[in-house]
């Protein structure tokens, strides 16, 4: 059964919350974060990214940095101001280009997460993982939702189907053209209890975050002698959304270097091996991969070994069929030559990027959430940069101090 509890959340005026309500911080960076939040001191960019609030060329992992983000959540907090609610659970719909998906906003047990009941399908990375556990840990908050998917329960749809029907907190649509309303449910204890008869959670979106949760938790309660679980940080802020309202979008791929070769010798590598012909940029079935090389979009298909099934994912056949082979990249987590492109920003983004290096642009068919849910029942993990999911939480409408 799938723990979804109501928490004491820190809310912001709803007149400010779309002045306030900001991307992620690992979908921008520095830069891009300083250039969103220009002329607006209440983004909540300065909290998740507060080096914005120094100088250029700032160590990002440096004492300043953490302590900004301490200093500009507690103005935010004072300043704002932020009000404090009773125990409650949120629904939080998100709408982009007329399609809606709509999740429920609580809080989710840190113990399933450390068993194994919210279970992965990406590897994290040290360096992230302690960023983003120190940051918590400096803030004692945490200030940005992560993203978690389940099965489709209908007791739980009728549920939050009937309260989104009623008069939201926030409802505002975004720069980026997304539109975000919340709710108050008015019974959070039905709804958890609805919850129960959900057997698993899965961490769609924000291993990091789900990570730095679980590390934050360790670190607090070792220096807290009166820990008795019911601590704050015991829980994990996150937005579970049924299956039935998501969508991956692709995790395409730029090879920047392609080793000495041109691009007519990689479309004769490809050729010979699985067929290539001009094709669309977009791949219409699993199996089928396009190419952006000598100026054109080129079709070509690999077949699935049919062994297990991460083999059988579209971003392991590239990797092990195409990418390791014909370029030498073995380990894409690390390797330079690679660049990673979400299915947002669309197949003209991966031309550009491969025109401006010189390289090739591979555009992959996405990921189901059925593959998914299979790679973490299995236990199993994705090849890094298997799915994207758009759109995006917005950070600072929900505030959770630990």
């Amino acid at each position: 059964m799938a723990s979804v509890r109501p928490f004491v959340a820190h809310l912001p005026p709803a007149a400010l919350a779309a002045r306030i309500a900001s991307v992620p911080y690992d979908v921008v960076n520095s830069a891009e974060a300083r250039a969103l939040a220009e002329g607006n001191p209440l983004s909540f960019l300065h909290v998740v990214r507060p080096e914005i609030d120094l100088p250029e060329g700032t160590d990002l992992y440096s004492d300043a940095v953490y302590e900004q983000a301490r200093a500009n959540l507690e103005r935010w907090l004072s300043e704002t101001p932020y009000s404090e609610s009773a125990p409650s659970l949120f629904v939080y719909r998100l709408t982009q280009d007329g399609r809606s998906q709509t999740g429920v906003l609580g809080g989710c047990s840190v113990d399933e997460y450390d068993d194994g009941r919210i279970a992965l399908h990406e590897r994290t990375r040290q360096g992230k993982e302690d960023d983003r556990t120190r940051h918590v840990v400096t803030m004692r908050c945490q200030a940005e939702p992560i993203f978690l998917a389940c099965r489709a329960n209908a007791e739980v749809d009728a549920q939050v189907d009937a309260i989104a029907e009623g008069e939201p907190l926030f409802d505002f649509e975004a720069p980026d053209g997304v539109r975000h309303t919340l709710w108050t449910v008015p019974e959070p204890e039905v709804l958890s209890a609805a919850f129960e008869a959900v057997p698993m959670l899965y961490v769609a979106d924000g291993h990091h975050r789900a990570k730095s949760a679980s590390r934050a938790r360790a670190t607090l309660s070792a220096a807290n002698p009166k820990h008795d679980g019911s601590e704050a940080y015991n829980q994990i802020m996150a937005v579970v959304f049924p299956d039935s309202e998501l969508a991956i979008l692709p995790y395409n791929r730029v090879v920047t270097d392609l080793g000495g070769r041109s691009h007519e010798q990689v479309l004769a590598w490809l050729g010979e091996r699985f067929g290539v012909a001009a094709s669309s940029p977009s791949p219409a079935r699993r199996g089928d991969f396009a190419v952006y090389a000598a100026g054109a979009w080129h079709g070509f298909s690999v077949p699935a070994p049919g062994t297990s099934v991460i083999d059988d994912l579209d971003c392991a056949l590239l990797q092990n069929q195409v990418l390791a082979p014909l370029f030498g990249i073995e380990d894409p987590r690390t390797d330079t030559r690679i660049d990673f492109v979400g299915g947002s920003r669309g197949t003209i983004e991966l031309e550009r990027r491969a025109e401006a290096c010189g390289g090739v642009a591979f555009s992959l068919f996405a990921t189901s959430l059925d593959e998914l849910f299979a790679v973490a029942d299995a236990g199993e993990i994705m090849p890094p940069k298997s799915t994207w999911f758009e759109p995006k939480l917005r950070s600072g409408l929900v505030v959770h101090r630990i």
